[in-house]
């Protein structure tokens, strides 16, 4: 990774100037950041793939890379021409890594379009606050082709049938593809799906059939009925959400927190809580070390023959890694387990164990394993958050020390405290815009509440709960987990009062890719440079954060199925919702417009006669008062004027009702996914999911085409959202 800062200096002008000399002083400024930027340049060439619309040639990015290697290696070494190849061969390669990662992943299969007999493996089983969720590795369709991907199925409430991971089941299930985005832009559940491997999400409409032990095994079947056996201890000992975040903590299954602790949590600044990630493995490894080397000192020959701090720091990191096993394996975790294992090798050599070199190695080793990671909120909150933290007490330090002096207990005291504090607020700060760009909200109070649970949490639950899986052989956890649930009940408490105070949150304005795009390169470019060339970073960092200021958001949204039809006005959000609506969608279209929310469009007199105009049949849609309309077809009867409107808009069929202005009905929807519209003077301008996303391998296509089932589009029910959004035209 030096080869960019090697062939920068080694470059240097032949007579000394004034600029040469700033350019050397530069140079010894930011002597070893130079590097730093290769994995930048990975995740951009990553991220470009992820934002192209059609499918590029599968040689493309491997050819980039050998080509640009290729120039870099024929290039004198006291070249500067070196540098902008090394970038681009670093870019190369992330855009090389993510079309693999594309190729090899197996296409979405043909699902049946009614409910069918599944027999398969259990792979995974989850506990839901109500009822279970199960996980059918590519699973056979009765007396049918095996599916190749896996599927997940929510069980009856009222089947109780024992089952762990590896047994072989059979059930009656309706199963469908991972639904399309809510609105075009929207988080890409399908891609998501495409890359994990899941082909489909579906219920059960019978009760399941254990047919026995599945032949195929392995380690991770054997992890993760682990994982299930330590999360039925837990419950058996704790109840309720006490008992599900304890599970979360020691097993990473979050699926059985209630919604509304899990929006606690979020909206109080604690979520990074239930995400096991550095927090967590921090406290792991240090209690580990602690006590290892705790028994190591006490044990005379030891203490005077062993290094026993290296061996204490070495079974840190089995349990470390131990931990990473059993909490699953997702980005996070494996991030920190990633630089604690630098940081480990670095406390081995005697070198600082904690830098922005190991950051960015566990970077790029993530975005080469598994390049599809970098869209996800998980990838980009936690680099960030570690950026902010390794660079910002980088130049805290010398401060820090100064105040710590002679070490003073007050002083110690004081210094932690303010550790906790600044710990909070520079990881919070730096994940922040991040979190309002997929959630729509920041919080207000996160550093008092992490002030409070943070300690708590490394103090006491984290102890409490290792005690208890050391304790679960001998069957004597009891104990330990009820200390543990005292814990973790204040922790929940604390998450409950602070998001209930005043103004603890603030919904937002959607910020457009091209503002994150900034703010990601700004971020990097304040954390990675030393000198005072990273101010040049803060008018950016700015103009990104302002940037939802500068992009408008649509005024209509229409649901991939067109049971939702919302429109957007400066005051409030109205929708018009056909039974069956998925409440998913119409929570992420609140959070898109950060409105409150959303009122029913209902036929009759109107409060808001300047925006909507309903007669029996129809009713008219304005965004701004005297702007361009929009005719929502709600009946069968005849229309008003369609040349004084816009765009025609129906939750059926519409075509032939009108003609002249532009139409976007179910059958629209049907083909194209959600819609976005803008009502500009000079016309609307209409952006189909389809024309979004373009042609990616993620990108269903839409099933064979039928009459859709007509609904009263006048009633307001919406449904939970639950196992499967209806995403099809028929259910």
């Amino acid at each position: 990774m030096s080869l960019v800062s090697g062939a920068i200096a080694s470059v240097g002008p032949a007579k000394p100037s004034r600029l040469a000399g700033v350019w050397h002083a530069l140079l010894a400024a930011e002597r070893g950041r130079f590097a730093l930027w290769l994995p930048v340049f990975l995740g951009a060439g990553d991220a470009l793939y992820f934002a192209l619309r059609t499918e590029p040639p599968a040689w493309l990015g491997f050819a980039g890379f050998a080509a640009t290697l290729a120039a870099w290696l024929l290039l004198s070494a006291h070249s500067l021409a070196r540098v902008p190849f090394a970038c681009c061969a670093a870019a190369a390669m992330g855009f090389a890594s993510a079309q693999y990662a594309a190729i090899r992943a197996p296409p979405f299969p043909t699902l049946p379009t009614r409910a069918a007999v599944l027999i398969g493996t259990v792979r995974a089983v989850e506990a839901l606050p109500n009822g279970r969720r199960i996980s059918l590795a590519e699973p056979r369709i009765e007396d049918g082709p095996a599916l190749v991907r896996s599927v997940r199925i929510r069980l009856r409430n009222d089947d109780l049938a024992p089952v762990e991971s590896g047994d072989l089941v059979r059930l009656r299930a309706l199963v469908r593809p991972p639904p399309p985005p809510a609105y075009p832009g929207a988080w890409d559940l399908q891609r998501d799906a495409f890359f994990s491997g899941v082909g489909g999400y579906g219920y059960a409409v019978g009760a399941m059939e254990k047919l026995g032990q599945s032949a195929a095994g392995g380690f991770w079947i054997s992890i993760q009925r682990l994982r299930e056996a330590i999360a039925s201890r837990i419950s058996a000992s704790l109840e309720g959400s006490v008992g599900a975040i304890a599970t979360t903590l020691l097993t990473g299954l979050t699926a059985g927190i209630p919604a509304s602790d899990r929006a606690a949590f979020r909206d109080s600044g604690l979520a990074h809580l239930l995400a096991i990630a550095g927090l967590h493995i921090g406290i792991v490894m240090g209690l580990l070390m602690g006590f290892s080397r705790l028994l190591l000192a006490s044990w005379e020959y030891a203490a005077l023959h062993w290094p026993i701090k290296s061996i204490a720091a070495l079974i840190a990191l089995a349990g470390g890694g131990g931990y990473m096993l059993l909490t699953g394996v997702h980005v996070p975790i494996v991030r920190s387990f990633a630089m604690a294992t630098l940081a480990t090798a670095a406390l081995l050599a005697g070198r600082r164990a904690v830098s922005l070199r190991g950051l960015g190695l566990a970077a790029a080793t993530l975005i080469l394993l598994e390049p599809e990671q970098i869209t996800g909120v998980s990838f980009q909150m936690s680099f960030s958050a570690v950026l902010a933290l390794v660079s910002g007490y980088e130049w805290l330090r010398p401060h820090l020390a100064r105040l710590r002096g002679a070490g003073h207990p007050g002083r110690r005291a004081l210094l932690f405290l303010l550790g906790l504090a600044l710990t909070s607020l520079l990881a919070g700060t730096a994940s922040a815009p991040f979190a309002a760009y997929h959630f729509g909200q920041i919080q207000f109070y996160f550093i008092l509440a992490n002030i409070i649970a943070v300690p708590l949490t490394g103090m006491w639950i984290m102890p409490a709960g290792l005690v208890a899986l050391a304790l679960m052989p001998f069957g004597l956890e009891h104990g330990a987990l009820v200390v543990m649930g005292w814990g973790v009940a204040l922790v929940l408490w604390v998450a409950r009062t602070v998001s209930a105070l005043p103004a603890a949150t603030l919904r937002v304005p959607h910020m457009p890719l091209w503002g994150l795009l900034l703010l990601a390169l700004s971020m990097a470019w304040i954390g990675i440079w030393r000198s005072r060339l990273r101010l040049a970073g803060v008018p950016v960092l700015t103009f990104a954060l302002a940037s939802p200021l500068l992009a408008r958001p649509p005024d209509i949204l229409v649901s991939a199925d067109a049971r939702l039809i919302a429109l957007h006005t400066p005051t409030a959000v109205y929708v018009q919702a056909a039974p069956g609506a998925a409440r998913f969608t119409l929570e992420s279209w609140e959070q898109f417009w950060a409105s409150g929310p959303a009122r029913p469009i209902s036929i009759g007199p109107r409060e808001v006669p300047e925006h909507i105009a309903c007669s029996s049949d129809a009713c008219v849609l304005r965004a701004r008062t005297a702007g361009p309309a929009a005719l929502l077809i709600t009946g069968d009867g005849p229309l008003p004027d369609c040349a004084a409107v816009a765009i025609l808009l129906s939750s059926e069929r519409a075509r032939g009702r009108c003609r002249g202005p532009l139409l976007v009905d179910r059958l629209s929807a049907w083909r194209n996914g959600a819609y976005a519209i803008w009502l500009n003077p000079e016309g609307p301008r209409v952006l189909s999911d389809r024309r979004e996303r373009g042609a990616r391998p993620w990108v269903l296509e839409p099933a064979d085409e039928r009459a859709p089932t007509r609904w009263n589009v006048r009633s307001m029910p919406l449904n939970s959202g639950g196992a499967v959004p209806p995403a099809g035209p028929e259910l």
